[in-house]
This record gives C-alpha cells, structure tokens and sequence, in this order.
C-alpha cells in the first residue's frame, strides 16, 4: 500500500491557465487607456509656412519691389536692342593689360562706351540698350534706377510690419526679374544698385523662357 506522499509525488503538475489569461488581458486593457500617442501633425507644423497646416493663423503677405531688366526694343522696328560684341583688335576699342589680367575676353557696344574719347567709330555699330522697370517708373540709367529704389525703400520701410520672433520691423522684400537677352553683368549691376539702396531682402525670379520680354 502507497503512503500518501507516494501518491502526492505520482500526480501530474498542471499550471492553472485561466488566472494568468484574465491578468494579461486586464494588464493589456490598461495599457491601451492609458498610452498615449505623440501627434505628428504637432512636430510638421513648425516646419510649414504660418498660414498653412494645423496652426490656422493668417500670414500677413507683404508686397514685394519688383525690379525688371530686359533689354530694350527699337521703337522703329521693333526689334531688341542687343548691341554687338566688342573683341580687341575687331574692331579696334580700348583694352589695356589690366583688360586682359582680368578676363574680359569682350564688351558690349554701348552708348556710354561711344562716348568716350577714341570710341567715335563705334557710334555706327549696333548699340545695346538695358530698361529698368520699377512698377510704372522706367529709366536706361542706373544711377535713376539707384536713386528710384532709395526712395521706394525709405517710403515702404516705416510701414513694414513688426517681425514676431525679433520684435523688429519687417525688411522691405525685393525681387529682380532679368528677362531674356540680359547677362550676369547686366543682373550684378542691378543687385549692386539695389544693395547700395539698403535693400537686403532680395531674391531672384526664375526663367521665363524664350517667348517672355
């Protein structure tokens, strides 16, 4: 006859499943109430313009000074003024060692380069003519189209709005529009006069194409 303890050490040890599922399942319950998820849509919102995504205020649009350089047509005739090019020796004009130091392989044949002493055999050639637009104010000289940029810059500047980050006001914005026919030089040119009228807020408007004046 066994002992009692024989007979315990004969039973099989089964694990009582059913407890352990209803803690899981409780535990699993708590977790989902009480997790919570960081919003995306929050981080993307300072990286969107202010008038756009989950923030709803209003950007305030600011116009923009817009500076356009194209190269003038003949009244006659219609067609665009775009000079000759002049190289040393073809025909003959002014070119110093310091000329050529510098890398000026040519120059345009301009009014401004006839009139000069020993340049009256280049006032038969084909003259390049450059018009500066700002809004209706149109002028060929750059030292008009500096001093017409000083001034809309001194009128706009005290109604710029208040920058919310600096507490500063706003910088008067502009753009510079080079249409088709004009080069680096002529754009360096405007940029320049544009600079020395305390504008800093400039950027450049893309290509417009062949069909665009």
């Amino acid at each position: 006859m066994k002992s009692k303890l024989a007979e315990i050490n004969d039973e099989k040890c089964e694990m009582e499943m059913t407890s352990m599922i209803d803690v899981t399942f409780l535990l699993l319950i708590f977790f989902m109430c009480t997790l919570k998820f960081k919003t995306l849509e929050g981080k993307l919102a300072a990286y969107l313009p202010k008038d756009v995504g989950v923030n709803q205020s209003e950007a305030e649009e600011i116009e923009k000074v817009e500076i356009l350089v194209r190269v003038k047509k003949d009244r006659a005739t219609g067609a665009k003024m775009t000079g000759q090019k002049l190289r040393p020796g073809s025909p003959p004009v002014p070119y110093t060692a310091d000329d050529a130091k510098a890398g000026h392989r040519y120059q345009w044949n301009t009014p401004e380069l006839a009139d000069k002493p020993g340049n009256s055999s280049l006032r038969g050639l084909p003259m390049r003519h450059l018009e500066y637009s700002v809004g209706p104010f149109k002028t060929e000289d750059l030292i008009e189209l500096e001093d017409k940029l000083r001034k809309v810059y001194r009128e706009k500047q005290p109604t710029m709005p208040i920058d919310e980050k600096t507490g500063e006001p706003k910088l008067v914005p502009a753009t510079i529009d080079a249409r088709t026919g004009t080069c680096y030089e002529d754009i360096a040119d405007v940029l320049d006069a544009a600079l020395n009228a305390d504008f800093q807020e400039i950027t450049f408007v893309g290509d417009h194409g062949e069909n665009v004046d």
